[in-house]
């Protein structure tokens, strides 16, 4: 009789759910003996997202909180440290705070959605308003806490409030835990109301951070480092925590051998390559990890299905709109060659500033580097030498983000170029494969190419393919299909002129080895062999073109069949 494995826990980030109900867990708990042997009165974790953060400070919660379910880390690493749960292991009042969710299209509606948010913490305390060491005062200002309509006043100082009528009921200091603390200024940029979120939180964390008397520590996780002159104005007490720093390193992100062990667990140890190559990579610290989102959306597509292929689950939470800011910089030549050198699986050096604020971060070219490394799109390799850092990109998944976002730019763009576009489509119709050559030369010339020094052909050829689609899309009177089945086999694009009972065939080539000539020739050939003309013969089109176009990096050459028309 089979075995029943564990379940995945995607989307499972409340730690205490996770264990209750038996859900798969690579033990991270040796972050919280780290944590007090190292902490500071505050501590801001920045990693990308998608990388357990929110579990992390779920599993804080549960282990320093007041009434904690020992039972549910019997047999975790933290167990082992007898002495330390002794002090600590339920022993606080913790407050946790997401603000993952303050993502409104106004400022008020923003601020209604952050009180919410305390409103929902503070009725986890209600027993506040029963206690005997509250004064009347206290307790009104408690009530103040649990009103949907509480001021703005009451909003930036509640945190602080909270932890003092905490500390005065249960006379322990309290563990503040705020998570992605840089959501609401994320969306508050991108909406407009950047100015008013900023001073919102900065006044909730001075009052909450700065000046608390009754905070025994606090942890923050977010994506971004925000200036601390944006909303962490005089706070002297600060400990940062990069993607950069070694301290801490191994906790956000799965190790390769956390990987292996989940990976032969589910009996599926056959595809470590595969997830390897997709979802490793990226180095926080001295330590190689994987995104763990991907890894677990990829185990569990595995055991549905043996014959699934890793796909981007990464690039599906976001809008990607930092990649998209990068590469409008790449008309300059110089910006460009970085980008094709990085998607050729090249390192490149940079000076990284992980400070910044919303406004600076798409100020120039230098910032946009920088917001690629702290929100994951770029990642280290080796040491940084002071600011200066080599930066890869970590694996297929983010490479594959890249050329996406390549391709969209360069359709975005195709309809800009009017006549050179007109040119080449009269050119193609006319049989005219010198002049087809010459103006798809400066098509490649003009845009990002994918190398080869990395790159699978596969995905090469995908990356041309797309370019000739999108010029060919500009011809709005043509009937345009990709990789249709014809005769006896796949073409790669065929053409169908509506008006002039026409068509095109092409068969696109990447030549590994430069031989361009060579590689055109194979194309003309199987486009003869498999009878790809057919599908259009069928549809009553009896003049059909035939193309073989090669490519080798910035290179093209166009072939037409002899006798093709």
């Amino acid at each position: 009789m089979a075995v029943m494995k564990k379940k995945l826990p995607i989307g499972i980030e409340c730690f205490e759910k996770l264990r209750i109900e038996d859900f798969y867990f690579i033990d991270k708990t040796t972050l919280i003996k780290d944590l007090l042997q190292n902490w500071a009165e505050v501590n801001l974790f920045t990693r990308p997202r998608r990388f357990g953060k929110s579990l992390n400070m779920s599993m804080l919660k549960s282990f320093f909180e007041l009434g904690c379910r020992k039972e549910i880390f019997d047999g975790l690493a933290i167990s082992k440290e007898t002495t330390l749960c002794e002090e600590y292991m339920g022993q606080f009042p913790v407050l946790l705070v997401s603000l993952k969710s303050v993502n409104a299209g106004t400022y008020e509606k923003a601020r209604d959605m952050a009180i919410q948010i305390i409103n929902s913490e503070a009725r986890r305390f209600q027993y506040l308003l029963d206690s005997e060491r509250l004064t009347a005062y206290d307790k009104q200002a408690f009530a103040a806490m649990l009103q949907p309509d509480m001021s703005e006043a009451v909003l930036c100082s509640s945190l602080k409030v909270l932890s003092e009528l905490l500390e005065k009921h249960h006379a322990r200091k309290v563990i503040l835990l705020i998570d992605e603390y840089d959501v609401p200024l994320a969306k508050a940029f991108e909406r407009g109301y950047y100015d008013e979120m900023v001073l919102l939180i900065r006044n909730m964390f001075e009052h909450a951070l700065k000046t608390n008397d009754s905070l025994r520590f606090a942890v923050l996780t977010g994506c971004m480092r925000i200036s601390k002159e944006s909303i962490f104005t005089g706070l002297n007490n600060l400990k940062v925590l990069s993607v950069a720093e070694v301290q801490f390193d191994e906790y956000f992100g799965f190790t390769d051998r956390e990987v292996r062990e989940m990976l032969e667990y589910y009996d599926l140890l056959d595809h470590y390559e595969e997830v390897r190559e997709w979802y490793d990579g990226y180095q926080f610290g001295n330590v190689e990890v994987y995104c763990p989102w991907d890894v677990i959306n990829y185990c569990d597509a595995l055991r549905a299905d043996p014959d699934a292929q890793p796909r981007n689950y990464w690039s599906n939470t976001s809008s990607n709109e930092a990649v998209k800011r990068f590469l409008q910089e790449a008309d300059k030549g110089a910006t460009r060659r970085e980008i094709e050198k990085l998607i050729a699986g090249e390192v490149i050096t940079k000076e990284i500033h992980q400070e910044l604020t919303y406004q600076d971060m798409y100020a120039s070219i230098e910032n946009l580097w920088s917001v690629l490394f702290t929100t994951g799109y770029l990642t280290q390799r080796g040491k940084p030498d002071g600011d200066s850092f080599r930066l890869a990109i970590p694996n297929i998944e983010i490479r594959k983000i890249f050329t996406t976002q390549i391709m969209e730019l360069f359709k975005e763009n195709v309809p800009k170029n009017g006549e050179a576009l007109r040119n080449f489509c009269q050119a193609l119709k006319a049989g005219d494969a010198e002049r087809v050559e010459t103006l798809l030369g400066d098509y490649l010339k003009r845009t990002i190419s994918i190398r080869d020094t990395f790159v699978k052909k596969q995905m090469k050829e995908n990356f041309y393919h797309g370019i000739l689609l999108g010029i060919l899309s500009f011809q709005e009177d043509w009937s345009v299909s990709s990789n249709k089945e014809s005769g006896d086999g796949y073409s790669d694009i065929l053409v169908e002129m509506d008006e002039d009972g026409e068509g095109i065939v092409f068969e696109l080539k990447y030549a590994e080895d430069g031989r361009l000539e060579t590689a055109c020739r194979e194309a003309l050939e199987q486009i003869e062999r498999n009878r790809y003309e057919e599908e259009l013969r069928d549809e009553g089109v009896e003049v059909i073109l035939k193309y073989g176009i090669a490519f080798y990096k910035k290179r093209c050459r166009v072939m037409l069949a002899d006798g093709a028309k």
